[in-house]
């Protein structure tokens, strides 16, 4: 019997893979380097301050005002500084002062934005005679430091009979915020397309339909920022609230932080470090709260359906 002669397996060629990736010059690596380094200098400079802050804040007095600087807690650990914080006597009282900030920046937050919303569709989506000059004039107004007012500031609040009140320091920090929220909500305003209106409107909708189903959600992260910004001013203001709110019962928390230095006994810093602790924590909730807000607009309003 014939032995059956098998082919000789054939073996396919491996692919040739040709890399077309380019070769990175030495001088960029070394500029990335050199900027990464940079960003982490910049990053632990502005992080630094904020991390001396709140672990002074759980020493004690003595290892505050010590020579020799302790950069942790550990052992030493204690809450005594945020107690005689809240709780001493010689000073003004934390929670009236809390009521103030929150009520006064509540209110600014609010009146800003819808004023500023309003001006800005106003001056970004018509066309009307002075409009060019409004809008160098919210440029000029900024311009102008507010210390420079702050007399006319006061003898207009007094006149109004609204000084140590709630309502006059909301006027002042709504005047000083709107500038700077009217020009940003502009940018935002102007930068939405006005075709996406009329898109709309050839569906079916009215002008009115158009603007809130299609354009508002668009400035939504415009609204946003603005509101931070709005937020951190008038919650951060400390001149105008050391003039008009000068009775312990009305002060704002930064004026509260004053009442930390007296001149009849030193200063003590572990309970002034509570405190300003203490001040900053509404704001980064508040931040930590719209801060997924402030990206989550920017397509929702350009899909149909």
């Amino acid at each position: 019997m014939a032995a059956s002669i098998l082919p000789a397996p054939t073996t396919t060629p491996a692919p040739v893979v040709v890399s077309t990736k380019r070769p990175v010059p030495p001088q960029r690596v070394v500029a990335n380097v050199l900027f990464g380094v940079v960003a982490v200098v910049v990053f632990v400079c502005s992080v630094f301050p904020v991390y001396w802050m709140v672990s002074s804040s759980f020493l004690p007095t003595n290892l505050v005002r010590a020579t020799v600087p302790t950069f942790f807690p550990g052992s030493d650990f204690t809450v005594d500084n945020y107690v005689r914080a809240v709780t001493d006597d010689t000073r003004a009282d934390f929670v009236p002062a809390l009521q103030t900030s929150l009520t006064v920046t509540f209110l600014t937050l609010v009146a800003a934005l819808v004023i500023a919303f309003l001006a800005s569709v106003a001056i970004g989506r018509y066309r009307f005679r002075g409009r060019k000059q409004f809008i160098v004039a919210i440029l000029v107004v900024q311009m102008i430091p507010g210390e420079a007012m702050l007399l006319t500031y006061f003898q207009l609040i007094d006149g109004w009979g609204m000084l140590n009140m709630v309502l006059g320091l909301t006027i002042l920090y709504v005047a000083m915020v709107l500038p700077f929220t009217v020009w940003t909500l502009r940018g935002f305003v102007t930068a939405v397309p006005v075709e996406l209106e009329e898109a709309a409107m050839i569906d079916g909708c009215s002008r009115t339909r158009a603007f809130w189903k299609v354009t508002f959600p668009l400035l939504a992260p415009g609204l946003v920022s603005t509101g931070v910004f709005a937020f951190i001013q008038a919650w951060n203001e400390f001149v105008l609230a050391l003039v008009i709110m000068s009775r312990p019962e009305s002060m704002t928390l930064p004026v509260w932080l004053r009442t930390f230095q007296q001149a009849t006994k030193a200063t003590d810093y572990g309970a002034l470090m509570a405190g300003s602790v203490l001040v900053a924590i509404p704001v980064i909730i508040f931040f930590l709260f719209v801060q997924g807000r402030m990206t989550g607009g920017l397509v929702s309003g350009a899909v149909k359906g």
